[in-house]
This record gives structure tokens, C-alpha cells and sequence, in this order.
């Protein structure tokens, strides 16, 4: 008889981490389970489950007779994800603290915890999402040291393991897994790679697992929760009154409290304006929030968009972008979107141009642009710029043909700059403006920014 295998299971007090932990446990593993503290809820105002799920967590490991540890990773998520996400608004853009939290704390220190410390043989998560390895060739793989150029030798890797989209497409959370390391991926288990939410919770009723089975899904920030975020945010960002404009007159609609409570595409909630009006761009420099009387205004959808340096998964970059210097794949910068017809671009940097199929709506810098081959995800950039608007196009077509523009707006907002229809858009950027004098200043009625970490 072979020795047992160790797998260190993260728990987060949840129905598919407690039903991870039982396949595991039912596979024959020795199984530890460790709950992450990564938010100090102790002077934070509002609803935190922190406690609570750390003892739903207890309860399950209790129930199936494994050990149980806490670890924290407070500081870390702090100077690694919270304070990145800050500095992310700051600057005009809206982050995705989920994608960076999984990056840098599951699949990077909670990793290291659970194969340097704890001696594990691999760590399993609760994710919807499976890789090419089966669960025992896991335990075989080896360490591979950090490229030391800007691309990873595709021979130092003969047999990259590649992530793929879970069983059940609706939960499924590859993009969320899209920038790990591929270190880490190589020794990380999916238990619920196979099966469907609805299934997961039937075995959850079945274990006696009741306590995890009445809690809400997360749907908040990643590890602090659901929150008024205008309110949330502004304990940490000093207020940037601005007003909202008309994107077609000019015209100032109303006042707003800082351009990073709002994301591209979100209502605007004017007051004294009956009709619904969204933001279509941001001024920091001006601190305006230009807006439009439609959902769907063309100054939303943008079909180019580019990257910062990309992060493949398997290779870097793929053998087909190398060879043919484009790549047609598809593409998605939200969680649960369709995923749409793209066509990848590498730049010596590393970043990549993607031009999709059809014009998308709000297209945001800050979050990740995730491709997909098939139900292989490739990997992710960070938005770093936007190409010209339809509106903006509009209005470059109309100069060209010598008619009068039928809006003003563009002479006043200076990132809405006309593009005409036969020139390339890509070297001419349309992207949140950014001025590196924003730093980061605690709020004066709150001179102590929270939770209190040390250096």
C-alpha cells in the first residue's frame, strides 16, 4: 500500500470548499483544511462575516475529522491587493480585486503555507474549474524556477498543465484563476471539476453540512464582502467632487463625490433627472464623469483594447501568436459575459491588442481582458487603454465628409479626441487619464487608514 497523500484544502466556510473537502477526505487523502483570514474586520464599519465563516469552516473540518488551522494573511492583502486597488482608482481605472487576490494570496502565499509549512503534497481549492492533470499526476509534478527573460522557455515546460472551464459553465471560475502561476496550478487539485452547483449542494445536504447550506454566496469584494461601496471606498479615498456631463451638449448634468465611485457603463443616479444616464468616460485631471442618455450610447462600445504584459497560463506566449504574429481566439472581461470573437495582436513588450469581432460595452482599463481557446483559458492582461468610441467615430466621419458635428462635447472632454474612420485607431489611445501626482491620501476625518498594519 502506497503512503497517503497530504492535501491542504482552503476553506472559506462555503458549500463548495466544505464539499471539496469531503470528495478529498472520500479520495482516501489525508486532508487539512485552513481557513484564510485576509481582511482585519475589527474596525471596519457594517456587516463582517469573517468570524462566522471561520466557525462554519471549524464545524465542517470537525464533521469530517480532519485537522483545522488559521492562517492570516492580513498584511499581505493589504500591500498586495487593497492598496493596489486604491492605487487602481485612483487612476481612473476599476480593478478586479478577485483575479489579484487569487494571484497573489491563494495560489501564492496560501500555497507556499501549504507545501513549505504544512508539507503538503498539494492544496485543493473550492473553484469550479479543472486542469489537464488527473488528481494523482498532480502529486508528480516538479518545481520550475521563475523565467529570468521576459518570456518562459515553452521547452523549459514540455508538459505544461493547461486550465479549463468547469463541468457546470454557469459557476464556472476560470477567469478568475486566470493569472495564477503555473507553479502553483501544477500542484492544485479541483475537486468540483466535474460536477455542477446543484449537485455540490445536494452533497452538502447529504453530509450534514446545513450550516454552510443557508448562507448567501459571496458576491462582494473579494474577502471583505458586500458593502455599500460608495461609502466603502470613500473611508479610504479623499472625496473628488466633480460633475457629471452631458457627452452630447456638454452640458454639466449634476455634481458627483469622486470619479472612482463610478465604473464605465454604471447608471449615474443624477439627482433632479428623471431619465437614466450612464458614465461613458472619465476626466481625472478635470475630475468630470462624462455621460450619455442610453444604456447602449455608441460613446460605450469599443472594439480595441490593449494590455499590459500578458500572463499565459501554459505558454508564453502561444506557439500560434508566435508563429503567425495573430491569433484568433475569444475573449472576455467579465465574469459571466459570452465569450466573443477576438483577434490577438503580441507587441515586443509582452502586451497584446485585442480587436473583438463586434463592438462590446464598456470596455473598462483595470479590468482583465481573459482569452479563451475552446474551453481552454489561455490567460489574462490587465486593461491598460482603450481604442476610439463608435460616438467617437461618428463624429470623425462626419468631419471627414465636411458636415457640421452635431455634438460639441468633443472639444471639451480632451480624451474623446476625433479618430477619422480610414486611419488606423490603434496608436491613438482613448483611456482614463492618468496623473501620477494622485497619491493615496488618508482621509482627514479618518487620519488612521484601517485595518492599522505595520510596515
Amino acid at each position: 500500500m502506497g503512503v497517503v497523500k497530504h492535501v491542504v484544502c482552503a476553506m472559506s466556510g462555503g458549500v463548495d470548499s466544505s464539499v471539496a473537502a469531503l470528495l478529498l477526505k472520500r479520495r482516501g487523502y489525508h486532508v487539512t483544511g485552513v481557513f484564510m483570514k485576509n481582511w482585519d474586520s475589527l474596525d471596519e464599519k457594517g456587516v463582517c462575516t469573517t468570524e462566522r465563516d471561520c466557525e462554519d469552516a471549524y464545524k465542517v473540518c470537525r464533521q469530517l475529522d480532519i485537522p483545522f488551522h488559521q492562517v492570516s494573511y492580513v498584511k499581505e492583502y493589504w500591500h498586495e491587493v487593497f492598496s493596489n486597488l486604491l492605487r487602481e482608482y485612483q487612476r481612473g481605472r476599476t480593478p478586479n480585486p478577485d483575479i489579484i487576490c487569487n494571484k497573489h494570496i491563494k495560489f501564492k502565499h496560501f500555497y507556499q503555507y501549504a507545501t513549505n509549512t504544512l508539507g503538503a503534497d498539494a492544496m485543493a481549492t473550492g473553484h469550479y474549474a479543472r486542469t489537464s492533470l488527473e488528481d494523482e499526476e498532480v502529486f508528480h509534478q516538479r518545481h520550475v524556477l521563475p523565467p529570468q527573460t521576459l518570456f518562459r522557455d515553452r521547452f523549459e515546460i514540455r508538459n505544461p498543465v493547461r486550465l479549463f472551464q468547469g463541468a457546470d459553465l454557469l459557476k464556472d471560475q476560470t477567469f478568475f484563476l486566470s493569472q495564477i502561476s503555473q507553479n502553483a496550478l501544477r500542484r492544485t487539485i479541483f475537486p468540483l471539476a466535474s460536477l455542477t452547483k446543484d449537485f455540490v449542494k445536494k452533497m452538502a445536504a447529504g453530509a450534514g453540512f446545513e450550516h454552510v447550506l443557508k448562507k448567501k454566496e459571496s458576491m462582494g469584494i473579494c474577502f471583505i464582502g458586500e458593502r455599500n461601496f460608495e461609502e466603502f471606498i470613500l473611508e479610504y479615498l479623499e472625496p473628488r467632487p466633480g460633475n457629471f456631463v452631458c457627452i452630447e451638449t456638454g452640458k454639466v448634468m449634476g455634481e458627483h463625490k469622486g470619479w472612482f465611485t463610478f465604473t464605465l457603463g454604471q447608471r449615474a443616479r443624477i439627482g433632479g433627472q428623471r431619465d437614466a444616464w450612464f458614465v461613458v468616460d472619465k476626466d481625472i485631471t478635470t475630475n468630470d464623469l462624462f455621460v450619455a442618455p442610453t444604456t447602449n450610447h455608441p460613446a460605450l462600445l469599443r472594439d480595441t483594447l490593449r494590455t499590459e504584459r500578458f500572463h499565459w497560463i501554459a505558454e508564453e506566449p502561444s506557439a500560434e501568436l508566435i508563429r503567425t504574429k495573430m491569433m484568433e481566439c475569444q475573449f472576455r472581461f467579465q465574469h459571466q459575459m459570452p465569450l466573443t470573437p477576438c483577434t490577438v495582436t503580441l507587441n515586443q513588450d509582452g502586451s497584446v491588442w485585442i480587436m473583438t469581432a463586434k463592438p462590446l460595452r464598456a470596455l473598462t482599463p483595470g479590468q482583465f481582458a481573459v482569452l479563451y481557446k475552446g474551453d481552454e483559458c489561455l490567460g489574462s492582461g490587465k486593461i491598460i487603454s482603450l481604442g476610439p468610441s463608435e460616438y467617437t467615430l461618428q463624429q470623425g466621419r462626419q468631419r471627414l465628409a465636411g458636415k457640421p458635428l452635431t455634438h460639441s462635447s468633443t472639444s471639451q472632454n480632451p480624451s474623446h479626441k476625433l479618430i477619422a474612420a480610414n486611419q488606423n485607431p490603434s496608436p491613438r489611445l482613448v483611456s482614463a487619464n492618468q496623473n501620477p501626482s494622485h497619491r493615496l491620501v488618508p482621509v482627514k476625518r479618518n487620519p488612521t487608514p484601517r485595518p492599522l498594519l505595520p510596515k
